[in-house]
């Protein structure tokens, strides 16, 4: 029960970022990488702000991890994600080599760690990463909703 409540609490701060992206006209995807109970990574998407296709949150929050620790290997992390991280998001995971994915909403559409591939969980890779999906996944579902309905409507 403890390890459901932290997922829970680092998931509300990934869903922070989401809610920063969302303000920003951007897709509302939220991460946060975290380390011996600290956030020493976060991102929110901004492929929209800086017209790149790799602004993934995902990839936002590995770059400023890997840049607070100085090292390219996230041995010791946890990644918190609001969205089943895409195709390029979880190689990007792998490669880091983290230990746990912990993620909300599965993603029918592009979902890389269970849903359309199992990247994260690849035995022909060299590295596996435990998947924990579901966790916040009403909130960041009803967070994803209201965007593209908003969208669609304009």
């Amino acid at each position: 029960m403890e390890e459901r409540r932290d997922h829970t609490y680092w998931m509300g701060l990934a869903m922070r970022e989401a809610e920063s992206a969302y303000t920003r006209g951007e897709v509302p995807v939220g991460a946060v990488v975290v380390k011996d109970g600290l956030v020493i990574g976060k991102g929110s998407n901004q492929t929209e702000m800086l017209q790149d296709p790799t602004a993934h949150a995902e990839m936002i929050a590995l770059t400023a991890a890997a840049a607070h620790i100085q090292q390219k290997w996230l041995e010791g992390c946890t990644m918190y994600v609001t969205l089943e991280p895409c195709p390029m998001c979880a190689g990007a995971i792998v490669l880091a080599r983290l230990p746990l994915l912990v993620f909300g909403s599965y993603d029918p559409k592009a979902g890389a760690c269970s849903t359309l591939y199992t990247i994260t969980n690849d035995t022909r890779l060299n590295h596996r990463v435990h998947t924990t999906g579901g966790v916040g996944a009403e909130e960041s579902t009803a967070l994803l909703r209201k965007f593209f309905l908003e969208k669609r409507k304009n």
